[in-house]
C-alpha cells in the first residue's frame, strides 16, 4: 500500500513507523506461506497415502492446531525480524534502493557490527526453513511412490491435479526467495534486482488463487469460455463463481 501511495503521490519518502510495520508484516506473512505450504504438503500426504484415515488424521481440531500454529509462528518470526533490525544503529544515508523496506538494504545502512542480532535470527528462521522444505520433498516423494503404484490411469490422474499445483507453488515461491536473498545486495540495484524482488513478493500471492481455482470444474468452464471469446451474463458468472 505505501508504495502505491508513493507512486500516486510522486513521492519516494517513507517514515519509521510504516517501514517497522512493512518489516513486520513481510517477515510474518512470508514465513506463514511457508508453513502453510508445509501443512498442505502434509495434507496432501494424508489423503493421498491414507485416504482410508484421511478424517482421522486430518480432523477439525488437528486442522485448527495447524492454523493457529501457522499464524502464532509467523507473528514470533515477525516480532524477532523486527525488534532487532531496528535495534541497528543507523548513521549512513538513509536511502534504500527497493520498493519496499527490505532488510538486506537496511542492513547496508549499518555503521557497525550491531546487526549480527539479525544474522543469527536469519540463520535461526533458515533452519526452520529447512526443516519444512525437507518435510515437504518427504512427503511428496510418498505421494509420488504411491500415485505410481495406482493402476488406474484415472486414479494417478485426480492425484497428479491435487498435488501438482501446490507443488508448482511451492517451487516457485522457494526458488525465487532463496535466490533473492541469497543474491548479493547492490548499491546501485539494476531494474534486474527490482524483477526479482517483485518476482517473489508479488507474483506467488498473485498466483496461488489462480493456480487453485484452476482444479474447480466451474472455474476451468468458464476459463475456457473466457480464451474462445464467450459473452458472460451477471447470471452466468455469478453462477460460475459459485
Amino acid at each position: 500500500p505505501q508504495y502505491i501511495d508513493n507512486i500516486l503521490m510522486d513521492n519516494s519518502y517513507i517514515s519509521q513507523d510504516q517501514c517497522i510495520l512493512q518489516v513486520f508484516f513481510f517477515t510474518s506473512l512470508g514465513w506463514s506461506e511457508l508453513a502453510i505450504l508445509t501443512v498442505m504438503s502434509y495434507d496432501r500426504y494424508a489423503a493421498i497415502c491414507f485416504p482410508l484415515h484421511y478424517e482421522i488424521i486430518m480432523n477439525p481440531s488437528k486442522c485448527q492446531g495447524a492454523v493457529i500454529a501457522v499464524w502464532l509462528s509467523g507473528c514470533i518470526s515477525g516480532i524477532l525480524y523486527t525488534t532487532t533490525t531496528f535495534s541497528i544503529t543507523f548513521c549512513k544515508a538513509k536511502i534504500i534502493h527497493q520498493f519496499f523496506c527490505d532488510i538486506p538494504q537496511l542492513l547496508k545502512l549499518s555503521c557497525s557490527n550491531d546487526y549480527l542480532g539479525v544474522i543469527g535470527v536469519a540463520a535461526f528462521i533458515s533452519v526452520l526453513g529447512l526443516i519444512c522444505f525437507t518435510s515437504i520433498v518427504l512427503s511428496y516423494i510418498h505421494i509420488f511412490s504411491t500415485v505410481l503404484r495406482i493402476s488406474s490411469a484415472e486414479g494417478r490422474s485426480k492425484a497428479f491435479s491435487t498435488c501438482l499445483p501446490h507443488l508448482f507453488v511451492v517451487s516457485f515461491y522457494i526458488s525465487t526467495g532463496t535466490f533473492a536473498f541469497l543474491k548479493p545486495t547492490s548499491d546501485s540495484p539494476t531494474a534486474f534486482d527490482l524483477m526479482i524482488s517483485i518476482f517473489y513478493t508479488v507474483f506467488p500471492p498473485t498466483l496461488n488463487p489462480i493456480i487453485y481455482s484452476l482444479r474447480n470444474e466451474a472455474m476451468k468452464a468458464a476459463f475456457r469460455k473466457l480464451l474462445l471469446g464467450g459473452q458472460f451474463t451477471r447470471k452466468q458468472t455469478f453462477l460460475s463463481w459459485c
